[in-house]
């Protein structure tokens, strides 16, 4: 039987101020780059959450739940569910402030991501896909123990990751348009509440990769949908099977518009990211480089988040390998 749920309200700008200075000492402030692409192209900035402690954004928001842990519940420990990233956050937060981690991890998770998560000392609980939904729904999960920090559907962990918002209109104020991956929905949730209390005219976009778009299909039809097409691909980070209620009210009044890559498209971006600025994206991250790459974000300033870099190196390669030079 799943618990009873705290009631969805908007995440206040307050918190996450407060979130930014709670968290200070475990994140990195990461910095705001020009992607160099010449005049026919939209002036494209990249926010490189890729190089978070854990080399993915996920940190803030599990930095600021640990936190906010009561004393008795630091004891009993914390636990996850997750392809990777959420994992690794919580479990380097967790690390951090001496408390116990387990991590409920998908079977389908990349080596590299799983690796990662054993050496930050998080126990790991090995399940099928459709098993980690369910755990997902119900907040449980036999030998999961302590409180459970769920991996986006989470007030002070959507609170946490709103703190790149801070940054970003620091560095670039004049910041037209801001991109996001969609998986769960607690990024763009976390960007999304900052910036609109900041500056509600810039615009907010979450992309999706054309194999899992359900957030995309919620918007066109008005209400959370299953996404029925969903196929598992290299973009392991976003899209999903479809999209929770409580998170499409949480995404509605913050996202103004969604885009849909394909995943030709995402390896172009991944590829292009390397050659012109050396950095080293997965498949989520690049997805907002994508969707700028497309125009409907306009002319820019755009900030595209690099949600994350964690992707084998062989993977990778042959990835970009495959893309053609754009």
């Amino acid at each position: 039987m799943p618990p009873t749920l705290e009631t969805v309200r908007p995440i206040e700008l307050a918190e996450i101020q407060d979130a930014r200075t709670r968290i200070a000492k475990t994140i990195v402030r990461t910095p705001l780059i020009r992607l160099e692409l010449g005049p026919d192209f939209p002036d494209i900035r990249l926010k490189l959450e890729n190089l978070q402690p854990i080399n993915a954004y996920k940190l803030r928001g599990a930095a600021n739940a640990v936190a906010m842990l009561s004393e008795s519940a630091r004891k009993r420990g914390v636990w996850t569910i997750s392809a990777g990233n959420a994992g690794q956050g919580v479990a380097y937060a967790a690390r951090q402030a001496g408390v116990p981690c387990t991590v409920v991890v998908i079977e389908t998770a990349p080596e590299s991501k799983i690796e990662r998560m054993r050496a930050l000392g998080a126990k790991l609980i090995p399940v099928p896909y459709d098993l980690a939904w369910k755990a997902l729904e119900e907040r449980s999960y036999p030998g999961a123990e302590g409180t459970f920090v769920h991996p986006f559907d989470d007030h002070n962990f959507i609170a946490g990751h709103g703190t790149m918002s801070l940054e970003i209109l620091e560095d670039a104020p004049e910041t037209a348009a801001v991109i996001a991956s969609i998986g769960g929905g607690g990024l763009i949730t976390g960007v999304g509440s900052a910036i609109k209390a900041l500056n509600p005219e810039i615009k907010i976009f979450g992309v999706e990769p054309e194999t899992a778009a359900p957030a995309a299909l919620s918007f066109a039809k008005g209400s959370p949908q299953v996404f029925k097409d969903w196929k598992l691909s290299f973009v392991d980070g976003a899209g999903g099977q479809s999209m929770i209620p409580r998170m499409w009210e949480r995404m509605k009044p913050v996202v103004d518009d969604y885009i849909v890559v394909s995943l030709d498209e995402t390896k172009k971006a991944m590829r292009l990211m390397a050659e012109k600025a050396r950095i080293i994206s997965e498949g989520a991250g690049a997805l907002p480089v994508a969707a700028a790459l497309t125009g409907k974000a306009g002319k820019g300033p755009i900030v595209a988040i690099i949600s994350g870099g964690n992707i084998d190196m062989k993977k990778f390669c042959e990835l970009i390998g495959d893309a053609s030079p754009s």
